[in-house]
């Protein structure tokens, strides 16, 4: 049921980036000049958020037909420690504001509390698909550090490098 759960919330947060671009969020306003490159990275978050659904549905399967199961078990810790690093992210920033330190108090609202749980939930689900994947198929503890360590990082990369390669293509203004 967790799978299902994980993977239908995935499948809906992608759905979110389409609307986005079906709607012409980026077209007008202060984002208007960086459209064409916001479209590329949309869709590059699709992808990636629909990867996690099948990666979701694929650790309850008996034996995974697609990818090999080390390489399934990396892509269920990196999305594990990506949802984890950013949903602990956004409670550090939120205590900060409560106290002062940055911000104020009165910026964090129930929405923001609600996106944080959310990804609070989505951090413990795939945590938990994680987990018993790696049981189930003995999965090895380099293993689990390259995902843990190396989704994060490989992401980072991704979300520098596009953009950067977008900027010499002339698709984005430079910054």
């Amino acid at each position: 049921m967790t799978a299902l759960l994980v993977a239908l919330c995935c499948v809906g947060f992608a759905v979110v980036n389409v609307i986005f671009e079906l709607t012409g969020r980026f077209d007008g306003g202060p984002y208007a000049a960086y459209a064409s490159g916001l479209l590329v990275m949309n869709w590059l978050v699709v992808v990636l958020k629909l990867v996690g659904a099948g990666a979701a549905l694929s650790s309850i399967a008996n034996r995974p037909t697609i990818l090999p199961p080390a390489v399934l078990g990396v892509v269920l810790w990196s999305a594990f420690a990506l949802l984890s690093f950013y949903a602990l992210g956004a409670v550090v920033q939120a205590f900060g504001m409560a106290l002062g330190l940055m911000g104020s108090a009165d910026q964090i609202t129930l929405a923001g509390v609600g996106y944080v749980l959310f990804f609070t939930l989505m951090a413990i689900g795939f945590g938990a698909l994680a987990i018993s994947y790696s049981r189930r198929f003995e999965i090895r503890k380099g293993v689990i550090a390259l995902g843990v360590v190396g989704g994060p990082v490989a992401l980072g990369l991704l979300l520098l490098a596009v953009p950067m390669l977008l900027t010499a293509l002339g698709v984005m203004p430079a910054a």
